[in-house]
């Protein structure tokens, strides 16, 4: 079996990344302002880790080789031709084994490798891309609405306009099987506790860059146990620390978007959130 290619080109991802603002994805964040050159410098870099990506990678990739190549789509931000990729893999594939095996595997690798550091905003956010251009092809295929293991409903706190972590965030959670409800950014606490009540999530999310709007969670936590709801809470962003967020009930605090599929896995667990936060350092760290 050849090993995982692992093949991006500054001019090639540059081109990707300036293409973004035709394909809708400039709404997480303003590209125009961003200097492609200075965020690139990270192909020539000596990554810490004793690991090369290829070699992360491999532990993540599917044997079937049509299912390989789309997986090394995503992870290679090849979202021009992943298309065309799943179409032939349609010939001799369902729509949930590409999904499943192929689409979410290079998101996993993905998600890894931001995780460790060697992925940035800029490669999550085009590998979201190619990963969605290949799903819709997919479903498409399915001739019916895909099937989600779980809902996650988000959020940025109200006062708050920054949600590029909370974009981020939900991009790993998608590529964990999960459906969002994106309540977007700046949401009102009566806002976030009426949807929850209504639509019933299996997890809630919020995230708070800003120090001024980090109190907007405790009044949601509070406000949601006046309607008799209890629902895994995870607290996200530079304002908040784990003290803060253990500091009202529901909360659970999340120091990475990496951190979002393992601790919302534990929901679909049957676990509340008072187990959630008592296990909190062995599910970070992969012991739970």
């Amino acid at each position: 079996m050849r090993k995982a290619t692992f093949s991006i080109k500054d001019s090639e991802f540059r081109g990707s990344f300036e293409s973004l603002s035709k394909i809708g994805v400039e709404q997480m964040a303003d590209f125009d302002s961003i200097s492609a050159d200075k965020i690139l410098t990270r192909y020539d870099i000596v990554v810490e880790s004793s690991e090369k990506p290829e070699d992360i990678a491999e532990q993540y990739m599917p044997e079937n080789p049509l299912l390989r190549q789309i997986a090394e789509d995503v992870m290679n931000l090849k979202f021009k031709v992943i298309e065309q990729h799943v179409q032939e893999a349609l010939k001799t594939l369902t729509p949930e084994e590409i999904i499943e095996n192929g689409l979410l595997a290079g998101m996993d690798i993905v998600a890894e490798l931001y995780g460790r550091g060697i992925y940035y905003l800029p490669h999550v956010m085009v590998a979201s891309d190619a990963m969605t251009r290949g799903t819709k092809v997919a479903e498409a295929a399915l001739g019916g609405e895909r099937k989600y293991k779980g809902v996650v409903m988000m959020h940025a706190a109200e006062g708050d306009p920054h949600d590029i972590g909370k974009n981020i965030a939900a991009v790993l959670l998608k590529s964990n099987g999960f459906g969002i409800i994106d309540l977007g950014k700046d949401v009102l606490v009566d806002t976030v506790v009426d949807e929850v009540v209504k639509q019933k999530p299996n997890v809630l999310t919020g995230t708070a860059l800003m120090t001024t709007t980090m109190s907007a969670f405790p009044r949601i936590a509070n406000r949601l146990k006046e309607h008799g709801v209890e629902v895994p809470f995870i607290c996200a962003g530079g304002a908040v620390n784990r003290e803060y967020v253990e500091s009202y009930d529901m909360g659970i605090y999340s120091a990475k978007a990496a951190e979002g599929p393992g601790l919302a896995n534990k929901a679909l667990d049957g676990w509340d959130w008072k187990k959630i936060r008592a296990n909190w350092d062995d599910i970070i760290n992969g012991k739970a």
